[in-house]
C-alpha cells in the first residue's frame, strides 16, 4: 500500500479518514482555503508523485464549490505529477440534467464529466447515479456502486412479512423492482404528475396496498415532494407503516417541512452528503437513520488499486463490514 494516497474534499472529511483506516494507511494531507473574492485554492502536503492519487469529494451543496473543488483538486495533483487520479464522488450532482427535456436547454450532467475528464481525472467512482447512462457521457472507466447490499443487509434482518415494495413513481420501477426481489416482496407502483419543480401530485397507486406497512426506495430525497406525495396516497388507500430509503439525502427546499407533515415513519440515506448543523436541528423532529457507505467506498478503492473487480461489490449477498 505505499503506492496510494487518499485526499479529501472539505465536505466529506469524516468518510475519508475512515476510508483510510479502513485501508490502513494514513490520510494524505492537503489545505484547502478560500480567497477574499471566492476563489478555492488547494494545496496537496503530501507526496504525490507517481502515487495512484483518490480525492473523495461529493459534488453536493454549496454545489458549485464543491464541483470547483473537486476540479482544482484534481489540476493540483496532475500537476503534482500523480500517476493515476481516481474520483471518488460519493454523490454526482447535476445528474438530473442528463437529458433535454424541452428546446435549448443543456446537458449539464456531460458538461460535469467533460470538466473531470479535461481537469485529469483518469477514473471515476461514485454512487447511484439518477440515470445510469450518465456513465456513457464518460471517456474514461466509471465505477458505478449501488447501496443496494446495504440497506438491503440491514432489512434483511428484520421480518419483513406484512410489507410490500411501493415506487413513488414510475420511473423508479427498476429499482423498486430490484429492492422486491433482493427482499422477496410484491411491488407496487404510483403514478404521479409532476405540477412544477417542486411540487408532485400522486394520482393513484397500481397495487393493493390496503392494510401493507410500506418501503419506499430512491436514489436521492431532494425536495421530498415525490416521496411525501406518495406517502400520503398510500395512507389514504389503506397503507400503514411507511418507511423511506434513499441513497442521498440532499434535503433542500421545503424537504423537512414535507416529511414532517407526511405519514413517513422513517427516513434512512447514507452519508454521501454530510447533513450540516442547521439541517440536524431542522430534522430534529424527524426519525432519520443514516447508514455508513464508508467500507464499501474503502473496499472499491482498494480493488481499484490492486487492479481487482469491483463488480463483486454490486451483489447483496457480498459480505464485507459497512
Amino acid at each position: 500500500m505505499n503506492n496510494i494516497a487518499v485526499f479529501s474534499g472539505s465536505n466529506n472529511e469524516l468518510m475519508t479518514q475512515n476510508i483510510c483506516n479502513f485501508l490502513q494507511i494514513p490520510l494524505s494531507l492537503s489545505s484547502i482555503n478560500i480567497f477574499p473574492d471566492s476563489e478555492i485554492i488547494v494545496e496537496v502536503n503530501s507526496q504525490a508523485r507517481g502515487k495512484d492519487c483518490f480525492v473523495v469529494q461529493s459534488i453536493s451543496p454549496p454545489t458549485n464549490d464543491s464541483l470547483m473543488e473537486i476540479l482544482i483538486f484534481i489540476d493540483c495533483l496532475k500537476r503534482a505529477s500523480a500517476k493515476t487520479i481516481t474520483a471518488v464522488i460519493p454523490y454526482y450532482g447535476y445528474a438530473r440534467q442528463d437529458r433535454k427535456d424541452k428546446g435549448r436547454t443543456p446537458i449539464t450532467a456531460k458538461l460535469i464529466a467533460d470538466m473531470l475528464s479535461t481537469a485529469g481525472a483518469n477514473r471515476v467512482l461514485t454512487l447511484d447515479l439518477h440515470a445510469k447512462q450518465i456513465e456513457g457521457f464518460f471517456n474514461i472507466p466509471v465505477d458505478h456502486l449501488t447501496a443496494v447490499p446495504v440497506f438491503v443487509r440491514k432489512l434483511k434482518q428484520e421480518d419483513l412479512g406484512n410489507y410490500i415494495v411501493l415506487s413513488p413513481d414510475v420511473g423508479n420501477v427498476k429499482t423498486a423492482s430490484r429492492y422486491a426481489d433482493e427482499l422477496g416482496l410484491d411491488i407496487s407502483i404510483v403514478h404521479k404528475k409532476r405540477l412544477n419543480g417542486e411540487q408532485v401530485e400522486a394520482e393513484q397507486i397500481i397495487g393493493d396496498v390496503e392494510g401493507k406497512d410500506i418501503l419506499m426506495f430512491d436514489d436521492m430525497i431532494s425536495t421530498a415532494g415525490t416521496i411525501c406525495s406518495a406517502a400520503k396516497l398510500a395512507v389514504k388507500k389503506g397503507a400503514k407503516n411507511i418507511r423511506a430509503f434513499a441513497t442521498h439525502g440532499l434535503f433542500v427546499g421545503q424537504a423537512f417541512d414535507r416529511l414532517e407533515d407526511s405519514p413517513i415513519n422513517e427516513i434512512t440515506v447514507t452519508n454521501s452528503i454530510l447533513l450540516s448543523d442547521k439541517d440536524i436541528v431542522k430534522s430534529s423532529n424527524l426519525n432519520i437513520k443514516v447508514l455508513t457507505i464508508d467500507y464499501l467506498l474503502g473496499e472499491a478503492i482498494l480493488r481499484i488499486y490492486q487492479n481487482r473487480s469491483v463488480s463483486v461489490l454490486l451483489e447483496s449477498g457480498r459480505e464485507y463490514d459497512m
